[in-house]
């Protein structure tokens, strides 16, 4: 298990700004569950979901970034969760699949030319001697705009992504799963993106406001 608790190049544990982020957070809980339970909504909520922040280079994926920008996407996020659970002595670890998005923005579809996500990332925390995954991916502001539920979470049963939004709509596929990592996979992740997105190669992060497009969306000006 030392492997899940050590820290890394983005999962960095250590870090001051990721530790005193973790016992914020935490201050009071009661044991690990209660303290994952914390992170885990501290980390969706209130590192805001923003797919347009983050460039295809290593440092921008470390957790203590991801706490400055206050927004990220997916990956980065998982990170930021898993260094928190270790610095409260919680192993972590990183997941990864390809999904299929059913509900986004035009701008974004027009980026990604294809619903497939390829490398969504999650957490798995060690409690009550099992793994558990955890998807803080979704700030809640997004969910409503989107009309999908938030993704829960009870340090016990897996949180993920939702098929369906609250219409019935299809929101996500899960189509391939990568297994699970100690530390980010780099190299092969951006493989796999240079591979389904070859438009993209050499694209820096390419800014814009997703919230508001998010927003547009659910009003129907998008």
């Amino acid at each position: 298990m030392d492997v899940y608790l050590q820290p890394t190049a983005v999962i960095e544990s250590r870090h001051p700004a990721v530790v005193a982020f973790a016992h914020e957070v935490t201050g009071g809980a009661s044991d690990a569950v209660d303290r994952a339970v914390r992170l885990f909504y501290a980390v969706r909520d209130r590192i805001r979901y923003d797919p347009y922040t983050t460039a295809p280079v290593l440092e921008a994926f470390r957790a203590s970034v991801t706490l400055v920008r206050q927004a990220a996407f997916c990956i980065p996020k998982a990170i930021l969760l898993a260094a928190a659970a270790r610095a409260l002595g919680i192993p972590s670890r990183l997941g990864f699949a390809d999904v299929r998005n059913h509900l986004t923005t035009k701008r974004l579809s027009a980026l990604m030319r294809t619903d497939l996500f390829v490398f969504h990332g999650y957490t798995e925390l060690l409690l009550e001697g099992r793994w558990v995954k955890a998807t803080p991916t979704f700030n809640i502001e997004l969910c409503e705009r989107f009309k999908v539920k938030p993704l829960d979470f009870d340090g016990r049963h897996d949180s993920l992504l939702q098929a369906f939004d609250q219409e019935g709509r299809k929101h996500m596929e899960y189509i391939r799963d990568h297994g699970v990592f100690a530390d980010l996979p780099f190299r092969e992740m951006i493989e796999a993106w240079r591979e389904h997105y070859p438009h993209l190669q050499g694209f820096e992060a390419p800014g814009g406001d997703f919230a508001r497009e998010a927003e547009e969306a659910a009003d129907g000006r998008d």
